[in-house]
């Protein structure tokens, strides 16, 4: 079984590999982001407290995207150490990173544990200032989010263990069970059980451990050519570090995420009038989550370089890693321009979802977003191409550079560009224009990194 599955990965038709395998990938990253549309789509058409529960998410949403990141992280550094040994054949070094892969988890879960308890008022606090109705609202979400986090981490892992072996479809077999018991609970529990925004973490807590018990069940009886051992569990300073070296530089990368959020909602909050600032805060909030579809789609065809590009670079097959660095950003590319048009022609329709909550707040927000999600989508190709390039860069074992281009996109430009923005009378149309400014100079930096690494890997391969 072992055997045919691995001939697969080596032989089969490059591009049809990275859709076949890429498909599932990008399904279940974009249903990552689904949790935290639905919730907000819920909220925000709460009624009277519908604009407080959106800045309240928009407040709690850089924890729940640093929860991602460092889960994702260190999925992606077991996915690549995973295809790299069965490339390989190295059944004991595939049980030993199953085993502290899981650790390795449970350590995680521990510190987001922590933070609910001690850290949760503090960080709502520091950025709801005076808004004492969004900032109790964005406590009581945020502590029932990481108190439970384990089903978040936990499927994070799991999923990867999929992954590395090919099972794609499982792994989203386990997303869409989440996603789609997180909808119906937001549902009953924020309207006919009235628990407000304390439903909308349960629900999203219940379907994440939900997606976590899938996919433990699909691993144990499906995943058959990796052994599960006890034994296993034990910490492994070497298998730790290799985990690391490669996952630490995605979960860096998808903890910017999390510091430009907190980056920007501050900024945002600088504007001099109180009420443009919220609304921009809030506005902000929303379009974030939306554009989350078009990046996490992008992270699931760079997580399928990933796995692709490492199991052919430890065969040192040099045509093989041509072929997956050239149709890796050319479909990735491909489906970002397909989102861009979805998201220019579908602009009022996804705005309308959030802007149910009736009055003139939920108009203006309406106006932003729409603003927000036509400017904006114009960078998506642009980031296709960063992310993609991202992808290779960590199937070659590089830290630094996947690190730097993450840096600049959603630090080092992102945000002194939006803050230039918020000196101009116009801020609220022209502080949108920061993303695809960004987008399109960190493509080009990419590329020539890409240039540079492609030089050092691939051209001495035999």
């Amino acid at each position: 079984m072992e055997t045919v599955r691995q001939n697969k990965m080596a032989t089969m038709s490059m591009r049809g590999l990275i859709w076949k395998m890429g498909l599932p990938m990008i399904i279940s990253m974009i249903l990552q982001s689904v949790y935290n549309i639905v919730d907000t789509a819920f909220v925000i058409n709460m009624g009277e407290d519908g604009i407080a529960g959106n800045l309240a998410l928009t407040y709690a949403f850089p924890i729940q995207l640093l929860i991602i990141a460092i889960g994702v992280g260190t999925g992606v550094g077991i996915n690549a150490l995973l295809s790299k040994q069965l490339g390989e054949k190295d059944n004991t070094g595939v049980q030993n990173t199953v085993g502290n892969g899981i650790f390795l988890g449970v350590c995680i879960y521990a510190l987001f544990l922590l933070f609910g308890l001690l850290g949760c008022h503090w960080f709502i606090s520091m950025q709801a200032g005076g808004n004492e109705k969004a900032a109790e609202m964005g406590v009581k979400y945020l502590k029932i989010c990481c108190l439970l986090s384990f089903g978040s981490i936990g499927f994070t892992i799991y999923e990867r263990f999929l992954q590395a072996t090919g099972r794609t479809l499982f792994s989203t077999i386990a997303q869409v069970s989440g996603a789609v018991t997180n909808i119906v609970l937001d549902y009953v529990f924020i309207y006919p059980c009235g628990m407000g925004i304390e439903g909308a973490a349960w629900a999203t807590v219940i379907g994440q451990i939900l997606s976590l018990i899938v996919a433990m069940v699909l691993h144990y009886c499906a995943n058959k050519e990796i052994k599960n051992s006890f034994k296993a569990l034990r910490p492994n300073g070497s298998i730790i570090l290799a985990i690391y070296k490669i996952g630490i530089s995605a979960a860096l990368m998808q903890g910017l995420l999390s510091v430009m959020m907190l980056g920007m909602t501050k900024i945002l909050g600088t504007v001099k009038v109180t009420e443009t600032a919220e609304l921009l805060q809030g506005g902000f909030g929303i379009y974030y989550k939306i554009m989350q579809f078009a990046l996490f789609a992008a992270f699931g065809l760079s997580n399928t370089i990933i796995s692709v590009l490492s199991f052919n670079y430890g065969m040192k097959d040099k045509e093989r890693v041509k072929s997956c660095i050239k149709y890796g950003i050319i479909d990735s590319v491909t489906v970002e321009l397909v989102i861009t048009v979805l998201f220019e022609s579908l602009a009022v329709p996804l705005a309308k979802l959030f802007a149910m909550a009736g009055g003139e707040g939920g108009d203006e927000i309406q106006g932003v977003v729409v603003y927000a999600v036509r400017i904006a989508s114009i960078g998506y190709v642009f980031m296709a191409v960063s992310v993609a390039i991202q992808g290779v860069l960590q199937a070659f074992r590089y830290a630094l550079f996947p690190l730097l281009i993450s840096f600049l996109r959603l630090c080092a430009l992102a945000l002194p560009i939006a803050y230039l923005f918020t000196f101009s009378s116009g801020v609220v149309d022209l502080v949108w224009w920061t993303f695809p400014i960004v987008e399109v100079i960190t493509a080009v930096i990419s590329i020539f990194i890409l240039k540079y690494a492609y030089c050092k890997k691939v051209k001495p391969m035999n």
